[in-house]
């Protein structure tokens, strides 16, 4: 007994492809595309690495722009994060603790002020980098 979907899937080769897992390349971002993921990547420096980390990952492949300005916020927010965390864990430290909460509000208004001025920059089209960056992202 034959079904219809089991005959064109035998006439059909890229279909039949298709259907037995594999997936075909991701699409290149257009040049407005690109952009808008480079600035996302950059604003999204006020919740920390992972929205730069995500768009690095994910849209690395599919745009220069975006690639090469996703590494750079990344490289900029992951180590500030990684602090941040650490002071936000010190202030359960009696004492010391006020003094680590003051560290750590002052890492994340550091990371939202520079990521909204390098997503305007971005945003205009011309690549940003920042000050004091490490450069741990190859």
């Amino acid at each position: 007994m034959t079904h219809g979907f089991d005959d064109k899937a035998r006439n059909d080769p890229a279909g039949a492809a298709r259907f037995e897992g594999s997936s075909p390349a991701p699409l290149p971002l257009s040049p407005s595309e690109d952009r808008q993921w480079a600035t996302i990547a950059h604003f999204g420096a006020i919740l920390g690495f992972l929205p730069s980390a995500v768009i690095y990952y994910v849209y690395r492949a599919r745009g220069p722009f975006t690639a090469q300005e996703s590494k750079e916020a990344l490289n900029f927010t992951l180590p500030l994060t990684a602090v941040a965390m650490l002071a936000n864990l010190l202030t359960l430290v009696p004492v010391i603790g006020g003094f680590f909460a003051v560290i750590a509000v002052a890492i994340w208004v550091y990371l939202t002020v520079s990521g909204v001025v390098a997503g305007i920059e971005v945003n205009r089209g011309r690549p940003y980098r920042y000050p004091f960056n490490l450069r741990l992202v190859k």
